[in-house]
């Protein structure tokens, strides 16, 4: 398991933090926040660790998320 830097784990939560702040208020719950976190943590883990390229990635990820929840489907 990847081990990382008390710098690193700040700019994660700031995009964590910042990710949600996007999400739609209906979808806003404990279980979305830990896909995103999940998703995070596998960004920094692949060697993405600035503040951009994450934050990048996890907006991605919010169209193709509520496009899941609408149809019913839950990562």
């Amino acid at each position: 398991m990847p081990q990382f830097d008390l710098v690193l784990i700040e700019a994660m939560k700031k995009v964590l933090e910042d990710t949600m702040t996007r999400v739609p208020v209906e979808h806003s719950t404990p279980a979305v926040k830990a896909y995103f976190a999940e998703f995070i943590l596998k960004a920094a883990a692949q060697g993405q660790t600035s503040y951009d390229a994450p934050i990048v990635a996890a907006a991605d990820q919010i169209e193709v998320f509520v496009s899941l929840f609408s149809q019913g489907i839950t990562p």
